[in-house]
């Protein structure tokens, strides 16, 4: 297939959160560590960046976010203290996170919104298309949504937003996209955009989830974009320009998504999505699942 448009290479973490929700665990850990299973949530999301080609990850960082920094580095003394002990199997797990991608930091310096992050990448972004995945959304790797959602940017330029149907009635919680078919099954064609609006309001019931390939041109939208919902720079209000006007930076397109996804923001997706892994595990899953049928049937 002819190449139409530049290679996406790089993905943007926004990790600057408070992680007030999950208050106190997050008092002096960062939301993005607390392990699903056995690994930080910020590692899956890495992980997604990488099988889907994009190597080269920046990561959005704030005060009290070093330990993201630390994950993502080598430990010497540990890596030591496994090879003496002979331990190659743990050996290997420390050293993933390390090898895993080509990783930069910036810091959000102050709180201004998603938009205001995003905006934080533009140095090292520079005038190429590229990722955006919210730490909060984990999605299953045997779902490859950014592997497609790149594909359809390939093809089409632009902008890709990945969106999921969800009750109308929960649709306040999130971004909502006006849509329209587009012919191809799974992908839809963006006209508007809206930040969290109530149901009755709403143009459809696609929200908006934390999965973007972004054309390079939000910059500049967001330079101009003033604070919105809540007081911050809201992406939402900046791809809405984006959707107005396909001359700005191309068309906008959304990709539906009908695979797993976690939403480690809440505490009991959070829960539910440690749940879900560990049972699907092939070193845990058959004694985990054996006891979570026992502790349900028999002693709830």
């Amino acid at each position: 297939m002819t190449q139409l448009h530049p290679v996406i290479k790089k993905a943007v973490i926004p990790a600057a959160g408070l992680g007030t929700r999950f208050l106190p665990a997050t008092k002096a850990t960062p939301k993005e560590m607390l392990p699903v299973v056995d690994k930080p949530a910020i590692q899956y999301v890495v992980e997604e960046a990488v099988a889907a080609g994009l190597d080269d990850v920046l990561m959005i960082t704030g005060r009290n976010k070093r330990p993201l920094e630390d994950h993502f580095d080598r430990n010497y003394e540990l890596e030591s203290a496994l090879v003496a002990k002979g331990d190659d199997d743990r050996l290997k797990k420390v050293q993933e996170s390390s090898d895993l991608a080509t990783m930069h930091y910036v810091r959000q310096g102050d709180p201004r919104g998603l938009g205001h992050a995003v905006l934080c990448a533009a140095p090292h972004v520079g005038h190429e298309p590229f990722a955006v995945l919210l730490g909060d959304d984990l999605i299953d790797p045997r779902d490859p949504l950014l592997r497609q959602m790149v594909d359809v940017q390939q093809r089409t330029g632009g902008t890709v937003i990945a969106l999921m149907e969800v009750p109308q009635e929960s649709i306040h919680l999130y971004g909502c996209a006006a849509v329209e078919a587009t012919g191809e099954d799974g992908v839809v064609r963006i006209t508007g955009l809206v930040e969290k609006p109530e149901p009755a309001d709403a143009p459809s019931n696609y929200a908006v989830i934390g999965r973007y390939v972004l054309n390079p041109a939000i910059f500049d939208i967001l330079r101009e974009t003033e604070p919105g919902r809540g007081g911050e720079i809201q992406l939402t209000d900046a791809l809405q320009k984006l959707a107005a006007d396909e001359t700005v930076g191309g068309p906008v397109h959304g990709v539906v998504f009908r695979g797993r996804r976690y939403d480690t923001g809440d505490r009991a997706d959070y829960l539910r999505a440690i749940v879900r892994l560990a049972c699907e595990r092939e070193d845990l899953g058959p004694e985990f699942r054996t006891w979570l049928h026992r502790y349900v049937t028999e002693e709830m």
